[in-house]
């Protein structure tokens, strides 16, 4: 499903209900080692720009937003706003994502911030596609400086 920024009602906003639903197939991925691994013959939400899905749960480290971008390549993301902590949802068409409660904030298919109170980028995990599935590595990358290094001017440091 490809939510679109204006969809959903207050009440669901308020709520900080995504418009993104879970895998209409729960047995579509499985989290195992660090990764995420999807079979496309089962997540037919991904087969269209803007198409999602919201994975949650089970052993999994933190939400994932996995998505099919504009550009036709897959995305995933941290699914975490980063004003509020609140759910992603894609952009309609799939040319970026949102905050699922008022939609202030978005960002571009790489998570960096395009408008709105969002205080920094999204964390960004590798996708790979290999013999018809997904493998998400949730082992993200994310930039870290601390007010130390802030105060210092040092440049930013890699955490992986």
């Amino acid at each position: 499903m490809s939510p679109n920024p204006s969809e959903g009602s207050v009440f669901k906003r308020i709520l900080r209900l995504p418009a993104t639903r879970a895998p209409d197939d729960d047995g579509c991925w499985v989290y195992s080692a660090g990764r995420v691994l999807i079979d496309l013959s089962r997540a037919h939400e991904l087969s269209v720009p803007g198409g999602a899905l919201r994975l949650e749960g089970g052993e999994l480290p933190f939400r994932v937003l996995v998505m099919t971008g504009a550009d036709r390549r897959v995305h995933a993301f941290r699914n975490h706003c980063s004003h509020q902590g609140r759910r992603l949802d894609p952009i309609e068409g799939g040319r970026g994502v949102c905050c699922c409660s008022w939609r202030h904030s978005t960002y571009d298919l790489v998570g960096q911030v395009r408008s709105g109170p969002a205080t920094g980028p999204l964390t960004v995990c590798p996708v790979q596609r290999i013999d018809g599935r997904l493998v998400v590595t949730l082992q993200c990358r994310t930039f870290v400086r601390s007010a130390a290094q802030a105060l210092d001017s040092q440049p930013l440091r890699f955490f992986v």
